[in-house]
């Protein structure tokens, strides 16, 4: 994609790479589908990163508005569905 993730430049080189594969995993599960586990990791990795659930929003928001992607719905498909089970956003 031609756009900037949302990051914040406090963050390490190493968090700065886990916050963008994070972002990398939402566009895969709407652009190709990803396995509900692998998803589900990255997600829990990006909350060590960014645990209050106001930053989590602003950053999910920003990504939402330059992408069309929905981090929100993705997790919570991931969060209702089985392990094993591959996530698809259409």
């Amino acid at each position: 994609m031609e756009y900037q993730y949302p990051i914040d430049y406090h963050w390490t080189t190493d968090e700065i790479v886990d916050v963008i594969k994070f972002y990398e995993a939402i566009e895969k599960a709407y652009e190709k589908g990803i396995n509900r586990d692998e998803l589900m990791a990255i997600y829990r990795r990006f909350k060590e990163i960014v645990p209050s659930k106001a930053e989590e929003k602003t950053l999910c928001s920003e990504f939402e508005n330059i992408s069309g992607y929905s981090s929100y719905r993705a997790i919570k498909k991931a969060k209702d569905a089985s392990a094993g089970d591959r996530i698809t956003m259409k």
